[in-house]
């Protein structure tokens, strides 16, 4: 985008301008923690000082603006920048009194500019610029990409295209997302960094805070979420962990369920309580604690999985949300195992919802990262935190993210088609004791499952029918997937709970999370389902 700086000789012309190109940081949602202020409608930040002169302008174009001006054009922008302001104000403010013709005739004239002398200020461009620092326009930081006239009606179109062709906030022609490795943004002038300090424009300042690509993939997950912002991290566990510590209090109250990824209990056994924080846990079905808690108690927060790792309990997030916002408790939910793609939690009433963006959404195996995502007020007050904390995300990590996000949906689909039929195959099989997996009728919340969620995800756990040897020598048996702790990637997956991830409790204290010897979690990867169903019917016949 352009940013000019330009003084005024009389109230009928202006001298030449002076431009330089920028990021488009007006249009872009800083890493910020609430607000931004802009001033004028026509998208511009700028500061007026005692002379008469704007010392900055940022001005907001539409998508392909600078495109469709000429190269010539672009590089005579002393005579194009009176037609930028008209389009600017009018691009950002559809309402305003500037009509649609008068842009357009600023748009077409603008070549024609680049021949012409400067000439007097024409009365809408005058309109523009009279009081451009006395009205203010209040924007989003993190807000979700406008998508209420997008040609793209699906997820699947949405995880290729929004935050990018849906009104990325990077000035390039490339298709993908360029990644911007720098761990500080320089101010030109002390007059520039005062009006970042004073809010009269936006910037990026330092990498903590915020930067261009992992902007891009913020957004580009709100748009799946339908979520107002979004706040990405370095880790699945540090986007829960800040998120407990941000909205619990000292001496505050949060109910959990029983079943649940091992470290997030872990963090709330062990290091929650020295701050004088409570906890009550329930079964992920049982709707009569949970409402006992919250009446006994001042609960800050009902935090689960949904569905739960590993045995894929699923939580009616409708009702439990009915019931926590009647007592004014938020609910999140860590939605991992399903993906923004077969469930969205905060239309079924969610304050917010977390994800490991390691597991489906990055989908590679290749890249770790964390996300939060929900209403604005709520995203920022993490968000601050976040910024005293750390646990940035790289935004070489976020450019894999951005990239895996765009084959998710098909993926998925591959996934959850492949689990499905492979829950069925195992529920069937006389060396399998039991199978857990919602988008089977056995399931315990498979009713839930059916209403919220589109797909049941790619991860199946059963339960082998013999000790632990046999477990072993079932998954030792096994040539597709890996032997490791993650899932949702490309490649198949596979485990022993009992051993990868509680292998330092003895039997009997494993035995009180449901966790046997014999449970296996299987993650399915992208591969052709008759090899992987080929590959587990060998293996089960090798015990």
């Amino acid at each position: 985008m352009a940013v000019s700086s330009f003084s005024f000789s009389s109230a009928s012309s202006i001298p030449t301008f002076q431009c330089r190109s920028d990021p488009d940081l007006v249009g872009s949602p800083i890493g910020g923690s609430s607000r931004r202020r802009s001033n004028a409608t026509a998208g511009i930040a700028s500061s007026f000082t005692g002379d008469g002169r704007i010392s900055s302008m940022i001005l907001r174009f539409p998508p392909n603006f600078v495109r469709q001006l000429s190269i010539k054009a672009r590089r005579n922008c002393s005579n194009i920048g009176v037609a930028q302001i008209v389009a600017a104000k009018w691009s950002n403010n559809p309402d305003s009194e500037l009509p649609s013709a008068a842009a357009a005739a600023a748009l077409s004239a603008s070549a024609a500019a680049a021949s012409a002398p400067a000439a007097a200020v024409p009365p809408p461009v005058a309109a523009a610029l009279n009081g451009a620092d006395d009205e203010e326009v209040e924007g989003e930081i993190g807000s979700v990409v406008e998508l209420k006239d997008s040609f793209l009606s699906s997820d699947g179109s949405l995880a290729v295209h929004a935050g990018e062709r849906l009104g990325r906030g990077i000035v390039t022609d490339a298709i993908t997302t360029p990644v911007f490795n720098t761990s500080a943004y320089h101010f030109k002038t002390t007059s520039e960094l005062l009006d970042f300090k004073e809010k009269r424009s936006v910037s990026f300042e330092y990498g903590r805070y915020g930067n261009p690509t992992t902007i891009v993939l913020e957004e580009k997950l709100s748009a799946l979420e339908g979520a107002e912002s979004t706040l990405v991290m370095a880790s699945g566990m540090c986007a829960s962990t800040v998120m407990l510590l941000a909205l619990v209090p000292s001496g505050g109250h949060l109910v959990t369920t029983t079943d649940c990824y091992r470290k997030t209990r872990i963090f709330m056994e062990t290091f929650l309580p020295k701050m004088g924080i409570t906890v009550t846990v329930i079964d992920p079905a049982d709707i009569a604690s949970l409402e006992a808690a919250v009446n006994k108690y001042q609960v800050s927060l009902f935090f689960t999985e949904s569905p739960t790792n590993p045995f894929l309990r699923c939580v009616d997030i409708e009702l439990v949300s009915d019931i926590c916002h009647k007592r004014g408790t938020l609910v999140c939910i860590d939605g991992t195992f399903a993906t923004p793609l077969n469930q969205k939690a905060l239309a079924l009433g969610a304050d917010l919802v977390v994800h490991s963006l390691t597991k489906y959404i990055g989908g590679h195996n290749d890249v770790l990262g964390g996300c939060i995502c929900g209403p604005l007020k709520v995203v920022s007050e993490i968000r601050n935190l976040h910024h005293v904390l750390g646990g940035t995300l790289n935004p070489n990590a976020a450019y894999l993210m951005i990239r895996g996000m765009k084959t998710m949906h098909l993926r998925v689909k591959q996934q959850n088609s492949t689990a499905s039929r492979m829950a069925e195959i195992l529920e069937a099989h006389p060396k399998v004791s039991r199978v857990y997996y919602p988008g089977l009728a056995s399931h315990p919340e498979h009713h839930i499952a059916k209403r919220q969620m589109t797909g049941f995800g790619g991860v199946v756990s059963f339960e082998i029918d013999g000790d632990i040897e046999a477990t072993i020598k079932f998954v030792d048996s096994l040539k597709i997937p890996y032997i490791a702790p993650s899932f949702g990637g490309c490649e198949s997956i596979v485990d022993q709970p009992a051993i990868m991830s509680y292998w330092d409790l003895t039997p009997e204290e494993r035995l009180k999370y449901g966790i046997k010897d014999n449970l296996i979690r299987f993650s399915f990867g992208v591969e052709d389902f008759e090899d992987v169903k080929a590959d587990v019917l060998q293996a089960l016949d090798a015990i």
